[in-house]
């Protein structure tokens, strides 16, 4: 069967898929995107044909924007680049694909960055805006994984460095007037959670449309918010270490001891200790009470260690009483009364939003937690496969897309589950993973991809992977080179030099590797991982795994 897949996946024509280009400069972008090298197939399903018609849309995504360059943008009624979604984790995620698109996006904030160092909310063909600041995956964290992808362009990293740096000091001069160390929110659009009840009686955008002002008259404003202090300080982490490629040790260290300040600052004023979430506080130091994804906002800026990380998930993401919906994750706690499941309109107050799904496996994966993972992926991408508009929400019911069309999260949602399920995602560490999973059919048996192919170009070599319910076989320039166990994951080198094997499944995994002639035992428990060592496999750490949660 696997060959069968691997001849499907060679015989696709991208350009075939996309048809007539309708723009100037799609010519470039799909020059640049066939450089990748990266093509899908698959057989059983819908997958194939929503992914190619996801990817004609993205294209209509990418505008010349305030210049002749292509940038990517929101989608949807959103016309232009939002600093929260589309100049940081769109751009992070598309940049494995289309690099160029993302440099050109990346700096458009600092090209536009006002003289007393705030940055832009939005780019839009109109000109930039600066009436919030509308901050949530941190823009350095984002700008470094491009880096570090990309050929390590030390002109286009300083460029951002000082741009931050300097975004960075005017955050501290007016975003903290209560002293406390934490960034504070002066309105509902500081954060992007439109109608979300976190801010019932607080306008939507700040006072006089000036960002370093609240309206004087509210009875609970400022508020020191957990989201937008993890957001500066994984900002500064990632600052220090920009600050060390350059060789100035010093801020690399002074940026480390400002990243700590914030931290402390963090859970000092907004974590409840009994609660175990992370909350605003307002100005008469009133918890704001309203469980949302905040939490999963503060981890994804790496904040807390593995086992806190473990007891968010037990407690709040894991548990179907609060954000583990049918699809996940839901932007409010579903047991709290002002949860709102409804996904036909522009919403933060209970459903499900592509911008918090691709924001979520940074923070799973930043603690080794794979197969948890998996759980999230997998009604999402068949959801997704049964998708035409791609909106901006989802129900947390039924799947069923809602608000808007042609949204570039969702869009990149599809690209990057797809990705990271049974495609070859490229590593900011340098390394590759070929996973091996289909999704699995579990909306009424409705098969989404039976069998799946997956091909991308690393530094000149050419890497292919097709994956069937008996396994994963990856073919490096055309001839097999490894084959893995179905529900496991191939940590390689980029050269796809076999280092290491996670477990991708709940159960444990045992069979046999196929590599360089060798057929090697393997034996791998879920989010355990084991490394080749003299030809055998050796375990290199083992968490178990966290199971779902109903109370």
């Amino acid at each position: 069967m696997s060959e069968n897949m691997i001849y499907r996946l060679r015989g696709i024509s991208v350009e075939a898929q996309l048809g007539e280009l309708r723009k100037a400069t799609d010519h470039a972008v799909l020059k640049e995107w066939l450089g990748a090298g990266v093509k899908f197939a698959s057989t059983g399903g819908r997958l194939e044909e929503t992914y190619y018609n996801g990817l004609s849309k993205l294209f209509d995504c990418i505008v010349p924007t305030m210049g002749d360059a292509p940038v990517l943008h929101e989608g949807g009624i959103y016309l232009g680049c939002w600093m929260e979604s589309t100049g940081t984790i769109n751009n992070e995620l598309l940049s494995r694909f289309l690099p160029s698109v993302s440099e050109d996006t990346f700096q458009l904030f600092a090209d536009y960055q006002k003289e007393d160092g705030q940055l832009p909310y939005k780019v839009t063909e109109n000109g930039p805006a600066y009436r919030q600041i509308q901050m949530v995956t941190p823009l350095a964290r984002s700008v470094w994984n491009h880096y570090v992808l990309n050929g390590r362009n030390q002109t286009f990293l300083r460029k951002m460095y000082e741009a931050m740096v300097r975004h960075d000091e005017w955050l501290a001069t007016y975003r903290d007037t209560r002293q406390t160390g934490c960034v504070e929110a002066f309105c509902t659009f500081d954060t992007g959670h439109d109608l979300s009840p976190r801010f019932w009686h607080v306008p939507d955008s700040a006072h006089l449309d000036d960002a370093r002002q609240y309206n004087p008259d509210s009875p609970t404003l400022p508020f020191l918010a957990p989201d937008l202090t993890a957001n500066v300080y994984c900002q500064r982490l990632y600052l220090s270490r920009m600050a060390q490629e350059f060789g100035d040790e010093q801020a690399a260290e002074e940026w480390k001891v400002k990243a700590e300040k914030s931290l402390d600052s963090l859970f000092v004023h907004c974590f409840d200790k009994e609660d175990a979430f992370f909350y605003d506080v307002d100005r008469n130091d009133e918890w704001v009470r309203v469980q949302s994804d905040v939490l999963l906002r503060v981890l994804a800026c790496e904040v807390g260690d593995g086992e806190f990380f473990a007891a968010s998930l037990r407690k709040y993401l894991l548990n179907t009483s609060k954000f583990f919906a049918k699809y996940p994750f839901t932007s409010v706690a579903m047991d709290d009364p002002r949860f709102d499941p409804f996904s036909s309109y522009n919403t933060w107050a209970g459903t499900s939003n592509f911008l918090s799904l691709i924001r979520t496996p940074h923070a799973f994966e930043h603690h080794h937690r794979y197969v948890e993972l998996t759980w999230v992926l997998n009604p999402i991408v068949t959801a997704l496969a049964q998708m035409t508009r791609f909106a901006q929400t989802v129900s947390p019911w039924t799947g069923k897309e809602g608000y808007t069309e042609s949204y570039s999260p969702a869009i990149l949602c599809l690209i990057d589950f797809i990705e990271r399920m049974c495609g070859i995602v490229p590593r900011p560490d340098g390394e590759l993973w070929f996973t091996a999973l289909v999704p699995y059919p579990q909306d009424h048996g409705e098969v989404m991809a039976a069998e799946t192919g997956y091909s991308r170009i690393v530094d000149g070599v050419s890497f292919e992977f097709v994956t069937t319910r008996d396994g994963g076989t990856v073919y490096r320039n055309g001839e097999a080179s490894l084959q893995i166990p179905f529900g496991t994951r191939a940590v390689t080198d980029r050269k796809g030099q076999l280092k290491a094997i996670i477990g991708m499944s709940v159960r444990t995994i045992e069979g046999t590797v196929q590599y360089e002639g060798q057929e090697i035992p393997l034996h791998v428990k879920g989010n355990e991982q084991v490394e080749l060592v003299n030809g055998q496999f050796i375990s290199v750490r083992d968490i178990g795994v966290i199971y779902p949660t109903y109370r």
